[in-house]
């Protein structure tokens, strides 16, 4: 009977304290998830307050808190619009997936972490944060900008990715040979692939099939469906994360907006104790010793997916101004990043690399709003200074090439755009 009123006690008191951090980061607006991180910072090993007997529900909590946000994630796309998607933007796609994972892979591999923390590392810097862009776009009013579906097309695809990503990161994990890791992500690779085509196919049917008019019955049959469905999934080492979301992709219509707003409050509180959990395994001593490798690998990443955004828009046919709005949007990293940390730190891969995750993410995701905002002004401050010096040469005879009435006339154009 005690431990059970300290476990309410201890388990309510987390509950609370994360609903003030969050109504403190609405206040503030920014992200909540660097104050839960550091919530979890502050009550786990070498805390101010280690948490006792709330942990192990705190960690069966943390998993239901993956799977929500990757079932919330496929509740945002049809698998129609993933196939269309990966026609029209894959180059895109291939040049994040370049510039963003290999800053990453290099810097594990030049502090002797060994190629499995490589690829672990790559996945961090190179996947952003869906939720913090989704809500930073909502908040600066760019929803019907004309970057907007270039940014949406470059998260979709890397969420998509993940299908691929996340099984291949488990079976390197597990330690399992070139054969069964070949198999798992072969297995990985057909259950998405027959998912999806179920999901073009047949996915009226199966939203029909899922339909109801009562709420209850829609949230226990979805949620239901998803933790069998993540479960198995786990079970085949393919992740519970990709399960999750595949059941997202395959519901649509109404369904899926139904389900969408009856889910968001439980994932909002699991995810909420998912980013304490990490937190919690987190010693704060060892984030020190690896803070200026993070803070060095934030910058490089954050000018990578500046050029990815910039790149894309431009491709895309948009302004200047729309081109740098892209890329300093896309620039936050959070929740996946996390959950892939999150698979390192279990299998108990190099102590170190969960740290540097936690410094990177909350570096990132601080940083990513404010990118956002500011670094369209900033870069168009910069190249039209640029521009000025050059228009001066030009005229002092010194200017290579180019018509500096004509150089005016486009800033001009990119000013009305």
């Amino acid at each position: 009977m005690h431990s059970s009123a300290v476990f309410l006690i201890e388990f309510g008191a987390i509950i609370l304290g994360l609903g003030l951090l969050g109504r403190l980061a609405a206040r503030l607006r920014f992200s909540p998830i660097p104050l839960y991180l550091l919530a979890g910072l502050a009550f786990g090993e070498g805390g101010l307050l280690p948490l006792g007997t709330s942990e192990e529900f705190v960690a069966i909590g943390a998993e239901i808190g993956v799977v929500l946000l990757l079932l919330m994630l496929g509740l945002e796309y049809t698998a129609s619009d993933l196939v269309s998607n990966l026609k029209t933007q894959y180059p895109a796609g291939l040049v994040d997936a370049a510039l963003n994972a290999l800053p990453g892979a290099a810097l594990a591999l030049l502090l002797g972490w060994g190629p499995i923390a490589a690829v672990v590392l790559a996945g961090i810097t190179w996947i952003s944060s869906s939720g913090v862009i989704a809500k930073v776009l909502g908040d600066l009013g760019r929803i019907g900008n004309r970057e907007t579906p270039v940014i949406l097309s470059i998260l979709v695809l890397e969420d998509l990715s993940m299908a691929v990503y996340l099984p291949v990161v488990t079976a390197l994990l597990a330690g399992t040979g070139f054969a069964a890791g070949s198999a798992t992500l072969a297995v990985a690779l057909g259950v998405a692939g027959l998912v999806l085509l179920l999901a073009v196919r047949y996915g009226r049917h199966i939203s029909r099939f899922v339909s109801t008019d009562d709420p209850e019955k829609l949230l226990l049959v979805v949620l239901g469906l998803t933790l069998v469905v993540a479960g198995v999934a786990q079970q085949l080492q393919v992740s519970a994360a990709v399960g999750a979301f595949l059941v997202g992709i395959a519901l649509s219509g109404e369904v899926a907006e139904g389900a969408h707003n009856l889910l968001a409050p439980l994932r909002d509180l699991f995810a909420a104790v998912f980013f304490v959990f990490f937190g919690l395994h987190t010693d704060p001593a060892s984030i020190p010793p690896v803070l200026l490798p993070a803070l060095a690998l934030a910058v490089v990443t954050t000018l990578t997916k500046i050029v990815t955004g910039y790149w894309a828009a431009r491709r895309a046919g948009i302004s200047a101004k729309g081109r740098w709005r892209a890329g300093g949007t896309l620039v936050a990293r959070g929740e996946f990043s996390i959950v892939i940390a999150g698979l390192a730190v279990t299998s108990g891969i190099d102590s170190d690399l969960g740290p540097l995750a936690t410094a990177y993410v909350l570096i990132l995701v601080v940083l990513g709003p404010l990118t956002a905002r500011y670094t369209e002004p900033l870069a168009l401050r910069l190249t039209g200074r640029r521009a000025g010096r050059g228009a001066l040469e030009a005229d002092r005879g010194t200017a290579p090439v180019g018509d500096p009435e004509a150089v005016l006339r486009d800033q001009d154009t990119v000013g009305r755009a």
